[in-house]
């Protein structure tokens, strides 16, 4: 059965970090991009990051630059999301998804179009204390 599993999810401490993960089943990871979005109570989904096919580049929404890091792992068809320096507003439910192509999250100009998805995993909570 294909599918994407997060896990990792767990309620930290404001300064605090913590590290989702994304595991692909049932297929391999080479060749997708994935991304990671976010849906905060009352709140549509957004973008945080994403990685390209093979780690040739990667998107980070400006919300999350310099405190989170997404690296890839695919002889363990695995991505990775670490979280440092968190804040109450990172508090949401966290989704991985990927679309298949080598040119997905590159160039100058990203856009996470969760509409391009086409693989969703089913969220983990991250909640934040103050």
């Amino acid at each position: 059965q294909v599918q994407l599993v997060e896990s990792g999810g767990d309620v930290v401490q404001s300064g605090g970090s913590l590290r989702l993960s994304c595991r692909a089943l049932g297929f391999p990871l080479d060749y997708y991009a994935v991304a990671w979005f976010r849906q905060a109570p009352g709140k549509e989904r957004e973008g945080v990051s994403c990685i390209s096919s093979r780690d040739a580049a990667r998107f980070y929404d400006e919300s999350v630059k310099g405190r989170f890091t997404t690296t890839r792992d695919d002889s363990e068809s695995t991505v990775f999301l670490q979280m440092d320096r968190v804040t109450p507003g990172d508090t949401a439910v966290y989704y991985c998804a990927t679309v298949y192509g080598t040119s997905w999250c590159t160039g100058p100009n990203v856009v996470l179009d969760e509409a391009y998805f086409t693989l969703w995993g089913q969220g983990t909570q991250v909640t934040v204390s103050s």
